[in-house]
């Protein structure tokens, strides 16, 4: 009988000990997504984005990487003020 017929993915990364790592990842990629949709919403181009956000806009395209995991809190929370929002984390 095989024991992971019924179990779902997490559970499967879960054992593997992936499942931090894969969403972590996931979320990266969701963030990434936001803050390009509010950049364009905005109007805003990457050099005016690092200018408000007082960074480079090598730094900025790391954020907005979705592959690239390096992120603070702190270039999130610039990043969000910059386009006039709020950052919100929570542990669930």
């Amino acid at each position: 009988m095989n024991p992971h017929i019924g179990s779902d993915f997490d559970d499967f990364l879960e054992e593997e000990g992936m499942l931090a790592e894969v969403e972590a990842a996931a979320l990266k990629r969701v963030l990434a997504y936001q803050l390009r949709q509010l950049m364009q919403q905005q109007q805003l181009t990457k050099t005016e984005m690092a200018k408000r956000m007082r960074t480079s806009r090598a730094s900025l395209n790391r954020l907005l990487d979705p592959s690239n995991p390096s992120v603070t809190l702190q270039t999130l929370e610039r990043a969000a003020r910059a386009l006039g929002r709020r950052l919100r984390i929570e542990l669930e």
